[in-house]
């Protein structure tokens, strides 16, 4: 009787091996305490790259409005060129036109105040030479014109008055002004650069980057999720529309009547009504400013007008035009698109315009999902 060989002893180097994992967590079943270490993670990780990214969260907000409120128009822009071209060239082009849209308005803007402060320096030194006379108009003002030409007579009226008015003031206190404008436009030049330059990867990748993200709203709330997206862009788009559209259309009109009237600089004025007015009730900050100069030029009666037409045009804009165009897609009551935009604004600064009424469309569809009669699958089964 033989005996029977003995199992051959495994290899050392086979008991050691250990297969390559495909993915951090391929194939692997975490418990409740691994699920929780992944989510602690996680979220520490998204919470450190916004710490870190604090700085430019505002760029990178501003790039993702303006990538949502012009995406219609750019995959109209896309479809124009050669699918070669699509990548790279389309998307460089389309964001160097965004960014003219606001540099051209600016640099009208910054020739015009340069020519005025050339106009200015002239007028003071013929003020210092000959004095300023009390204008015709004051003595017309009911109430405070009396005291106002006293009050002119007294300090402006006598050449020189000018150096004694200016020689009272802290020289220190402008320089020291003058600094700071100078370091907050350079920070606001750098803040626009980072967001065009984020625009233009927006407009590049906004089709992937809209598929992943409503994966991740899928993945964390299932399909209501993805209805939540789709709203919440809905929203930002609109109010663009509502805001940046109504708020120009105001600029124009009250541009016009600027012109007609006769009140200085028209173009300018207008301009700057135009960007007031993107915030609801901001253009009569400037037709105001118009109506009182036209007040010291002209007289009580085209002053009372041109307020009279502004806050006219207020009215229809903010109240009729504007509560549509926002409202319309989100169906947000009137009263919920004034608070988001205000409430916004106080929260988040500009960028509050557009993340308010979001925020409020996203909270109003949860508020009609969680209150409805019947849920919505239910609705969508039975039609």
């Amino acid at each position: 009787m033989t005996a029977e060989p003995s199992p051959k002893a495994p290899d050392k180097e086979k008991l050691d091996f250990v297969p390559p994992i495909k993915g951090l967590r391929a194939n692997s079943r975490p418990g409740s305490s691994h699920r929780v270490a992944i989510l602690i993670v996680d979220s520490a990780l998204v919470l450190l790259s916004f710490w870190v990214l604090r700085n430019f969260l505002g760029a990178l907000g501003w790039a993702a409005i303006l990538s949502i409120g012009t995406w219609p128009l750019y995959r109209r822009f896309v479809l124009a060129f050669n699918p070669k071209l699509r990548r790279f060239v389309a998307p460089l082009l389309f964001t160097l036109l965004i960014a003219l849209v606001f540099i051209v308005p600016l640099g009208v803007a910054g020739v015009e105040i340069w020519r005025e402060m050339n106009a200015a320096v002239h007028w003071l030194g013929e003020a210092e030479k000959n004095g300023i006379p009390v204008p015709a108009s004051l003595n017309h003002l009911p109430y405070i014109g009396q005291q106002i030409t006293d009050w002119w007579n007294n300090n402006l009226v006598e050449p020189g008055a000018i150096t004694e008015q200016m020689g009272r003031a802290d020289t220190g206190k402008f320089a020291r002004l003058t600094q700071e404008i100078g370091i907050i436009i350079a920070r606001r030049m750098t803040f626009f650069g980072f967001t065009i330059l984020t625009l233009f990867f927006m407009f590049r990748d906004g089709i992937i980057i809209g598929r992943r993200f409503k994966t991740l709203c899928n993945r964390l709330l299932g399909p209501p999720g993805e209805h939540l997206a789709d709203l919440t862009v809905s929203a930002i788009r609109s109010t663009a529309d509502g805001l940046v559209l109504v708020g120009l259309g105001e600029g124009a009109v009250l541009g016009v009547a600027y012109a007609v009237i006769g009140v200085p600089h028209p173009a300018l004025l207008g301009a700057f009504t135009g960007l007031l007015a993107i915030i609801p009730f901001g253009a009569p900050i400037v037709f105001s400013l118009a109506s009182l100069l036209l007040l010291v030029d002209s007289g009580i009666g085209p002053a009372i007008g041109l307020l009279l037409f502004g806050f006219l045009v207020v009215l229809v804009a903010d109240h009729f035009i504007r509560p549509v165009l926002i409202g319309g897609a989100a169906k947000l009551p009137f009263l919920w698109v004034l608070l988001g935009i205000f409430a916004g604004l106080e929260t988040f600064g500009l960028l509050g315009l557009f993340l308010g009424p979001a925020i409020m469309a996203a909270v109003i569809s949860l508020w009609r999902e969680w209150t409805d009669p019947l849920p919505r699958r239910l609705n969508e089964k039975t039609r």
